[in-house]
Formats: C-alpha cells, sequence, structure tokens
C-alpha cells in the first residue's frame, strides 16, 4: 500500500462532451477526464474534490444504460491509460493497465496460443469496465464471470490510497469490487488468467429448438461436454411455439485437431469481413435495418431468422473463428443506430432478468407472453445457462438469463418502463436478480430486495470507508444504491 501525491498538475486530458450510454436512450454534456498514469487518477479525484463535483468511471462506454454516465459531475475515462504491461506465455497470465480493450487482449494473446477466459458479445469494452460489471460470457455456465478470472487488481481509493486486492489479501474489497460498476474506487492494474487454446477457431453446432423447453433441455443435456452455449429466440411467435429458436453450441479444438493452427491463430485469420459478398460496407448496414425497425419489420426479420436456423440446424457443424463466433455484436458496426439517434429520447434498452433454474421455464415464458399482451415485443431475445459465483453484487445465480432488447422512443417509452416495473415484480418473486450493466429501470428499492442483505449492508460499510464524501457518483449509483447505502 502507498499514497500518492495529490497536487493536481496541469497535462490531464480533459475535454467537454456529451455522454451516453450505448443504448442512447441516456445521455448528457459532463467534463471528461482522461489520465495516463495511477498519479494522475489520484489527481482527476482531487479536481474533482476541488471544483465541487463528482466523479463516475467510463472505459469503453459500452453498458447499455447509465451505469457509466454521470449524475451531475465529471467524467473519468480509463481509455488513455491501455498498455499490455506484461503477458506470461507459459502460464497465461495477463498483467493490464484498466483501458486496454477485450480487442487489443485477444490480439495480444492469441497468435501465443491464449484467448480470454470471458468475453463480452462484443470485443470493444475496456477489461476496467468489464471486471466493473463482472461481465459473463457464452460460457458462464462452465468457467463463471470475468471476476473468477481475475486473480488481482489495483484499486485507487478517493483519498488517493493505492489498494492492491486479491482473494487473500484485502479480500472483502476484491469481491465487492468486482461487480462493483466503481462505486468504490478506480482499477489501475487488472490481472486475468487467461486460457490455452490449440486453435484459433471453434467447432460450432446450430440446433433450431420448437420452444423454450426444448432449448433449456438442450442447454441441460450438454452443458457438461460443450465449451459455449447460446440461445436466440423470436420472441414474436406466441402459442405452442413461445420461445421458439436456435441454440449455437461450440467446442474449442484439441491439440492436434487443427492441421494449420499457424495460420488459424493470427488476427488476421479473426478479423471480421467489412463487406457482406465482399461489395456493400457492412458499415452501411444500419441504414438497411432502420427501415425494419417497427414491429412489423422485425417480426418478419425474426421469422426469417427462424426459418434459416431450422436449416443451419439440419446442416452439419462447422468451423469459426473465436473473434466471429464471440463477437456477433461487431459484425454489424453501429448496429444501435438503426433504433434512431435523438439523444436520450430513441434507442434501446435491454431488460436481462437472471432466473433461478427451478422456475425459469415460467418465469420466462410468463415474461414473453406479458411483453406480447404489453405491445412491446423485444426485438432481439437471448438465452443463457449461468452459474453462481461469490461477488457481493453479483447478477448470476444457479438458472438463465433472458436479454431482451426494446426499442425506445417518446410513444413507447411510459408504457415500456410499466411493463418492465411488472416484470420487475414477477422476476423478484421469483428469486431473480439483475445485471446493471444492460439496466436502466431498475429502482433502489429492487436492488434492495433481490440483492442479500447481508451483502448490502457489508457494501455500504465499505462504500462509506472508502468513500466517505461519496466523491465517486454517476447516475446508476443514484437511481439503484444510493437510497439504500445512505440509509
Amino acid at each position: 500500500m502507498h499514497v500518492l501525491s495529490l497536487r493536481p498538475r496541469a497535462g490531464i486530458e480533459s475535454s467537454y462532451e456529451y455522454v451516453e450510454g450505448w443504448g442512447m436512450a441516456v445521455g448528457m454534456h459532463a467534463r471528461v477526464l482522461r489520465p495516463r498514469s495511477t498519479e494522475e487518477i489520484a489527481q482527476c479525484y482531487e479536481l474533482a474534490r476541488a471544483a465541487g463535483s463528482t466523479l463516475t468511471f467510463r472505459g469503453g462506454g459500452n453498458s447499455y444504460g447509465d451505469a457509466s454516465t454521470p449524475g451531475a459531475g465529471m467524467v473519468l475515462d480509463v481509455s488513455r491509460m491501455n498498455r499490455v504491461l506484461s503477458f506470461d506465455s507459459t502460464t497465461g497470465i495477463a498483467t493490464l493497465e484498466p483501458g486496454v480493450t477485450i480487442e487489443k487482449l485477444w490480439k495480444t494473446i492469441l497468435p501465443l496460443g491464449f484467448w480470454p477466459r470471458v468475453v463480452s458479445g462484443t470485443m470493444f469494452p475496456t477489461v476496467a469496465g468489464a471486471l466493473a460489471a463482472n461481465i459473463h460470457g457464452k460460457n458462464n455456465f462452465a468457467v463463471g464471470t470475468i471476476g473468477d478470472a481475475c486473480l488481482e487488481f489495483d484499486l485507487v481509493l478517493p483519498s488517493g490510497e493505492v489498494k492492491t486486492c486479491n482473494r487473500e489479501r484485502e479480500s472483502e474489497l476484491f469481491h465487492a469490487a468486482i461487480g462493483g460498476f466503481g462505486m468504490l474506487g478506480c482499477f489501475s492494474r487488472i490481472v486475468l488468467q487467461t486460457k490455452r487454446v490449440y486453435s484459433g477457431n471453434v467447432r460450432v453446432r446450430g440446433e433450431s429448438t420448437r420452444d423454450l423447453r426444448e432449448m433449456m433441455q438442450y442447454f441441460e443435456a450438454h452443458k457438461c461436454t460443450s465449451d459455449y452455449l447460446v440461445g436466440w429466440i423470436d420472441c414474436f411467435s406466441g402459442g405452442d411455439a413461445s420461445g421458439r429458436g436456435l441454440i449455437h453450441d461450440a467446442q474449442n479444438l484439441h491439440a492436434g485437431e487443427d492441421t494449420d493452427p499457424a495460420r488459424s491463430l493470427t488476427v488476421a485469420h479473426q478479423e471480421l469481413p467489412a463487406n457482406i459478398l465482399g461489395l456493400f460496407p457492412k458499415s452501411q448496414v444500419w441504414r438497411i435495418l432502420r427501415l425494419f425497425n417497427h414491429d412489423l419489420g422485425m417480426r418478419t426479420i425474426n421469422a426469417a431468422k427462424y426459418v434459416a436456423g431450422r436449416m443451419e440446424g439440419m446442416g452439419q457443424p462447422y468451423l469459426q473463428s473465436h473473434a466471429g463466433f464471440s463477437f456477433l455484436l461487431d459484425y454489424v458496426p453501429n448496429w444501435k443506430w438503426a433504433y434512431g439517434r435523438a439523444r436520450a429520447t430513441h434507442g434501446l434498452i435491454q431488460y436481462q432478468p437472471f432466473v433461478p433454474h427451478a422456475v425459469a421455464h415460467d418465469v420466462h415464458s410468463e415474461i414473453l407472453e406479458r411483453c406480447r399482451r404489453a405491445g412491446h415485443v423485444p426485438y432481439l431475445g437471448v438465452f443463457k445457462r449461468h452459474r453462481p459465483d461469490p461477488f457481493w453484487l453479483t447478477h448470476a445465480v444457479d438458472g438463465w438469463s433472458f436479454a431482451l432488447d426494446f426499442k425506445v422512443d417518446p410513444a413507447r417509452r411510459e408504457g415500456l418502463w410499466k411493463l418492465c416495473d411488472e416484470l420487475t415484480e414477477l422476476v423478484i418473486g421469483a428469486g431473480g436478480r439483475f445485471y446493471f450493466a444492460k439496466d436502466l429501470v431498475i429502482a433502489a428499492e429492487d436492488t434492495a430486495r433481490f440483492l442479500p442483505q447481508e451483502r448490502l449492508a457489508a457494501f455500504a460499510r465499505l462504500k462509506r470507508a472508502c468513500d466517505p464524501e461519496t466523491l465517486i457518483e454517476g447516475q446508476l449509483y443514484r437511481r439503484a444504491f444510493r437510497d439504500w447505502i445512505a440509509a
């Protein structure tokens, strides 16, 4: 432990700009500070304190909701601290600055035969943001969250003190800061365990399912033998076909299965194509999607995808690059713009409940039915299997999550928020939880009901100890945490 000098100095990069959630449904103008060192992080605290302002931490800005948008103060953006400090190709241990993106991490380690243990559906989050959100991937049922892959980190507190935390040293702070959404301090160094891979490809099998129960049965039957499992669901389809969809089941290749690993492990082999059929730029596809961004258009797209999935399910397994399989959201750049680009009035939110296994089928089926009855059908539904983890504010349960993308516009907003409130009552009543990296609707009273009371009390004590003046405060903290922490 050491204490840094808090004397502000000139040179910290700063600008005044519009800061929004990735889903574009929330945002505001703010002063953004971009430190390049641990010392400058501490100086950012002092600058905010001297200005009578609060600080909100931001990485790649990929949280759908308000996890990295300011309440009324400044933003500390870690993206300039983006060096891979070291990588041990014997153990697979990576030591990183907080602004290293998942993209930079995998491009550094894959040619050496390693891949991150946990990645999100996009490669652009920073590792600090990923750890603050405790992200999960398509393999959560098998390997847990990114927190489970974290060995150690340094956290800069508002006092300027730097705490080195791991499972033995500062264990409480370790388990609270991972998944703590930056409410306790700013990561300045992160140590992650990565995994050995023997090919740049995974073997993928598509499996079409007729309803939600069939999808869940497939997951349960294959979760001990598959490395990745993820389901897409057509949320428009009701009746006996409610929850119909397509599963992608992927396995890593074993040593010797890839006849040319030297080629498949290259970054070039992983790059996503810039054009469709080599002709039409993917960067412009969002303009076409915008023509379909209404209920009838998305019903048509979902039906077509289901038909295509039936055909894929009848085919043979195929090889796909790690990046191609993992980062589906990056195939179409800026696809979110299809939802509209008017600041804080149009966009999308994602509602992602996590429900225990015993009641998951009935609860998720009821969620779909209520969405259809209310006239707010999710345009995209993604289904995953999960396991618990030891982190204090975790969203994870031994059960299932259903990520639902809803269109936001002025005409729909009030009714959509009302629907989400009703769904939240259903989920909490069933013992479910929520994931704040995606959320924009959960209130503090909801948080206090679905997280264990002893964990909430312990986190509140730690927040008051680490940040007694509440210097760290963004919109997520104000909406979903402040009331019960201050109580």
